[in-house]
């Protein structure tokens, strides 16, 4: 187990949690390339590996990563820039784990609120986050290009106005 890691049973997998690392990428890339028409590249992810501003984690069961996401965080905010899982690994939490995981760290490095995007027809992903108190703010007309959507721009506060 990598530094920083943690296992947990999620759903009836064993799953361990930790910083992502070069030889996760290929496992990345395939969940990547699955999950979106229009994936990240490779070396968008080994950028956010190096760059400490960036939370990387993947989830992995039995050595192969099952999911991953992707935030940062800088002056007070934070932002989910990707987060996906494995469809063998989809029913088992695994998705909340991750989402929980950087809304945790976004409090731990002080963010007061943390933003996504959404493609307006993941109902299975609009259906977490509504669960996990994200409020849609706002949406971005054409912004995915494959095919052509609309953006739904969600918040989640972590601290309160004081």
């Amino acid at each position: 187990m990598g530094e920083g890691a943690r296992e947990a049973t999620i759903g009836g997998m064993n799953v361990e949690i930790g910083s992502a690392g070069v030889t996760d990428l290929p496992g990345v890339m395939a969940i990547e390339n699955v999950a979106f028409a229009d994936p990240w590249s490779s070396r968008a992810f080994r950028d956010a590996i190096e760059n400490p501003l960036f939370y990387f984690v993947c989830a992995r069961a039995n050595e192969r990563v099952v999911g991953y996401v992707v935030a940062w965080f800088v002056a007070g905010e934070g932002e989910i820039s990707n987060i996906a899982v494995s469809p063998v690994a989809w029913g088992h939490g695994v998705g909340r784990t991750l989402l929980d995981a950087a809304l945790n760290e976004g409090s731990r490095r002080s963010a007061g609120a943390v933003y996504l995007e959404v493609r307006e027809s993941n109902e299975r992903a609009r259906a977490l986050y509504d669960s996990s108190g994200f409020e849609e703010v706002g949406r971005r007309k054409g912004y995915y290009r494959r095919p052509i959507e609309d953006a739904i721009m969600l918040r989640r506060t972590l601290v309160s106005d004081l």
